[in-house]
């Protein structure tokens, strides 16, 4: 074993952390989902896809590929007879929803195409059989499929075929037969796809167990991992970490995670064998709170671990037992969270045994009933970053952000950086002010950017020269800004400082002015005297 294995995260660290005794808990069940007739297809996806609005769920279907959709409010039995999305002709492998329209979801199928459908903003009344779009490109079955986190109708799609196609569905059309990108560089079955925040890089684990990052838009390797000992099967960016997160087997086929430098895939920075079940194990990061969730397929567990910038880089919290086993699982996005109970995170986990979809909620416990500003941080909003085209011809924008706060406006959009994210997210005074930044306080923070470059320079000066304050403490104790939370940090905390300095000046012309009257009194004594 490598010296990557050295520290293992199951081991009791006594660590500070907001979400050390985070804790699942199950729906009771009136809150879930009866009765309903989950796909009994064996293959290793999710099945289930949630937005605010309502849950997807692959079903069992005579004669094609079916899946169910249900308001999310609508729990309780379901009607044996609730009508279907069923337009394709073989079993639906995968389905999504648009990121930015909760009333559009994407679905892929053995019959090797891709449909989008519009779903009706109200009870399904009949069977959807005719999509809004169709998606003909691929000529084997079609496995995956993934939005683009920050472009608007961007979708990408994995088949059978070994190709990996994008698809612009910024287009009237209703046909589509020609994707604008094909990225042909896997020899075998793409496994799992996931995307940096900005939607900049795609990371691949492929059935040759090598995992890869790859620049979608030219359609070429930049990494690839050809580590033996770790088969991965999923594989997942971790925000702007720069990391990746891998599930696969060990040489054993133990159940195995692995983390990797997305910059050097050679060894990997950790791994760490779980057990010796043979169920996939699903992982999922949330890169607001930076846990990471591992869901295992046939098991009845979901564990968590928090994940830091440096060693030991994962840190095990807890892990939620049940003895129902689940087959796959759906993530509600954050804007969908009960923020009132310190919910921050939300599983629906199927349950084909029961016929039961059963949603687990990961709280973090707190007394207070008011709003923690702490473990809720701007979160990426409903609303694309950019349009299709500008994605596709080159430019990169991460997700516009909101507040979770009740009755904060809407959208608020920070600048772009490529350094990792913080550990510990601050609290930003930008979602105290209802999570809108304006454009001058945009303008301000580039300027703090350039002001970060002047620093880095300084830090070069000798150390006599290094005499600049910052409220009251040296600049040069801490480092610079990294990232937009703490240069965001840094900026209020100079416009408090400036304020206060104002205030100050205030405060001394007025001194100066009644010394300059005492001074002229004085003269004015004198000269009577």
């Amino acid at each position: 074993m490598h010296a990557v294995s050295g520290k293992m995260s199951w081991h009791p660290q006594y660590r500070s952390s907001k979400f050390r005794h985070v804790y699942g808990k199950a729906a009771s069940r009136d809150k879930c989902y009866d009765c309903v007739p989950i796909t009994c297809s064996v293959h290793d996806n999710h099945f289930c896809a949630v937005n605010p609005s309502f849950i997807a769920v692959v079903t069992e279907c005579a004669g094609g590929g079916a899946f169910l959709v249900i308001p999310i409010k609508q729990t309780g039995k379901l009607d044996p007879h609730y009508p279907k999305v069923c337009g394709h002709k073989g079993n639906v492998l995968d389905i999504k929803w648009n990121p930015f329209n909760d009333f559009v979801i994407a679905s892929c199928s053995e019959d090797a195409t891709v449909k989008i459908w519009d779903i009706p903003n109200q009870l399904l009344k009949r069977n959807i059989t005719t999509p809004k779009k169709e998606l003909l490109g691929h000529n084997r079955r079609v496995g995956l499929i993934e939005w683009h986190p920050t472009a608007g109708n961007i979708l990408f799609s994995s088949g059978y075929d070994y190709k990996i196609m994008i698809w612009n569905l910024d287009v009237k059309d209703a046909v589509l037969s020609e994707p604008v990108k094909i990225i042909h560089v896997h020899k075998d079955v793409v496994l799992s796809m996931s995307f940096n925040t900005d939607g900049s890089l795609l990371a691949t684990a492929c059935r040759d167990r090598k995992i890869r990052v790859i620049d979608p838009r030219a359609g070429t390797v930049l990494q690839e991992a050809s580590y033996k000992s770790h088969k991965a099967n999923k594989v997942l960016f971790l925000g702007n970490m720069k990391k990746l997160f891998s599930t696969g087997t060990s040489w054993w086929n133990n159940r195995q995670i692995a983390l990797w430098d997305q910059n050097d895939l050679s060894v990997p920075l950790l791994e760490e064998d779980l057990d010796g079940s043979s169920g996939l194990l699903f992982p999922v990061y949330d890169s607001d709170t930076h846990m990471l969730y591992v869901v295992g397929k046939g098991d009845g567990n979901i564990r968590y671990y928090e994940i830091s910038p440096e060693k030991p880089y994962l840190n095990y919290l807890m892990e939620y037992r049940s003895h129902l086993p689940q087959k796959g699982i759906g993530m509600m996005p954050k804007r969908g969270l009960d923020v009132a109970a310190c919910e921050i995170f939300r599983f629906y986990k199927l349950i084909p045994t029961k016929s039961l979809i059963e949603p687990i909620s990961m709280i973090v416990p707190r007394r207070s009933e008011s709003y923690q500003e702490d473990i809720y941080p701007l979160t990426a909003a409903a609303q694309p970053a950019l349009s299709a085209q500008l994605w596709l011809n080159g430019f990169n924008k991460g997700p516009l952000l909101v507040s979770l706060k009740p009755g904060s406006e809407a959208v608020s959009s920070l600048p772009q950086f490529l350094d990792p994210e913080p550990f510990t997210k601050v609290t930003d005074l930008s979602q105290q002010e209802g999570g809108r930044m304006s454009l001058e306080d945009k303008q301000k923070l580039g300027e703090i950017r350039d002001s970060r470059k002047k620093m880095k320079s300084e830090e070069e000066l000798p150390s006599s020269k290094k005499m600049c304050l910052f409220n009251g403490s040296d600049i040069f104790e801490c480092p610079p800004p990294k990232t937009e939370n703490e240069l965001l940090q840094m900026y209020f905390r100079q416009q408090e400082e400036i304020r206060g300095l104002r205030l100050l000046v205030n405060q001394r012309d007025v001194q100066i002015k009644q010394l300059k009257l005492e001074l002229m009194n004085v003269r004015m004594d004198t000269q009577d005297n």
